[in-house]
């Protein structure tokens, strides 16, 4: 039989580099005050003798657990699952967040909460207590349920909110959203479109606001009256449906219209085939996120492509620094938004 090979560890990569395992602990920890000369010599052994550090042996050595844990809403995100219908926030979310806590020694694991559960708090302390996590990213709508704020900060959790500039701790990030919704729709006003209608999202969903208020302004700004020009959904596709039915049924009906998510947007082009419609030269049409769909449907939507990796990468660095260093930003950090132009979008019909 042949023999096992010995394994690497951490006592090996000291006895090589000449130092103490202390010193090995705390250039694999990335603690401050390790001399740059110290951390090559360190480095330079590991890189040499091909030694992986054990993530439970750094769990045990020090206060970090090198775990971040992302909360995201249980009930949408299982009923896209089962219906199959992509959970690309959920993808997008796990690339940025995955790759970013990777290159610091960290894994991400991903927890669906309830946010309206009545036993809120007593799912997320157990989940906080399986894990043991360094730091929490919160995406919408928990980064800005307060009793989940609250409950980090007693906690002395560090966090970051996705979409949300509330009231209370946590490191704030943001999408843009309300200057996403005026590019869209000052996009449309320049090629001539006078009724745009938008199809938001619910209301638990701080950016949901945001985006009115940007499709708000852009309509202002234009001269242009916004009346009975705004539905509400639920980011279903039953919902987008329902509201694209409203919008097209009104005496003046809608030549444009500004959709919040992907999955309503589908549900607004089934009632514009109903109805016979053309897109784009019966109506136009942008949707918000950009998921995969959309760059297959027929034709092609254009959208605001919604950063999502960018934002989860940022929030994970910025839990990290913040358990390095003590400090965080006390500004919301912006990454913006992006819009692509594809085949839903056109000028304005001529009156029939």
């Amino acid at each position: 039989m042949p023999k096992r090979r010995q394994s690497v560890t951490i006592k090996h990569v000291a006895a090589d580099a000449g130092v103490s395992l202390q010193t090995v602990s705390r250039v694999l920890n990335k603690a401050p005050n390790v001399r740059p000369e110290m951390a090559r010599r360190v480095q330079e052994a590991i890189d040499r003798l091909g030694y992986v550090p054990s993530l439970a042996a750094q769990r045990m050595a020090g206060a970090h657990s090198y775990f971040i844990l992302a909360l995201n809403d249980r009930e949408r995100t299982i009923a896209d699952w089962r219906r199959r219908q992509g959970t690309d926030w959920v993808d997008q979310m796990l690339l940025g967040g995955m790759l970013t806590c990777a290159e610091h020694g960290y894994r991400m694991i991903i927890e669906l909460i309830d946010t309206h559960s009545d036993q809120l708090e007593r799912e997320l302390l157990a989940a906080i207590a399986a894990v043991q996590p360094d730091g929490i990213v919160l995406t919408p709508p928990h980064s800005g349920n307060r009793q989940i704020i609250d409950l980090l900060e007693a906690q002395g959790i560090s966090f970051a909110r996705i979409g949300s500039i509330r009231p209370g701790g946590g490191i704030k990030l943001t999408m843009d959203d309300k200057r996403a919704a005026r590019i869209a729709t000052e996009h449309l006003v320049g090629l001539g479109h006078r009724r745009i209608g938008f199809v938001a999202g619910p209301a638990d969903y701080e950016l949901s606001g945001w985006r009115i208020d940007g499709w708000r302004a852009a309509m202002r700004d234009a001269g242009l009256r916004t009346d009975d020009l705004l539905a509400i959904g639920d980011f279903s596709h039953a919902s987008g449906r329902s509201a694209a039915e409203y919008l097209l049924a009104l005496d003046d009906r809608v030549t444009a219209v500004v959709v919040s998510n992907d999955q309503m947007t589908l549900g607004t082009l089934v009632v514009a085939e109903e109805r016979g419609l053309r897109v784009p030269v019966d109506l136009s049409i942008v949707s918000f996120d950009d998921t995969p769909s959309m760059r297959h449907a027929n034709p092609p939507v254009t959208a605001i492509v919604q950063p999502i990796a960018a934002v989860s990468a940022r929030a994970v660095q910025l839990i990290i620094e913040q358990r390095r260093t003590g400090h965080a930003p006390v500004d919301p950090v912006v990454i913006p938004a992006e819009m692509v132009f594809r085949g839903t979008t056109g000028p304005v019909p001529e009156p029939s």
